[in-house]
C-alpha cells in the first residue's frame, strides 16, 4: 500500500510541476530565457530563441 502511496504521490507532483512551464515562444519564456544561462540552454531552446524573440 505504500508503494502505492509514493507512486501516486510521485506521479501527482510531476504532474503539477509540468504545467508550470511557460509555452515556447510566449512573452514569459522569452523572458525566462534570457534569466536562463546561456551555456544551460540546448540545441532546441537556442534555436526556439532566436525564431521566437528575437525576430
Amino acid at each position: 500500500m505504500n508503494k502505492i502511496l509514493i507512486i501516486m504521490s510521485f506521479t501527482f507532483s510531476l504532474f503539477f510541476l509540468s504545467g508550470c512551464a511557460p509555452e515556447v515562444g510566449s512573452k514569459e519564456w522569452c523572458v525566462q530565457m534570457k534569466e536562463k544561462p546561456k551555456g544551460d540552454w540546448t540545441v532546441n531552446e537556442a534555436a526556439d530563441f532566436t525564431k521566437n524573440c528575437l525576430f
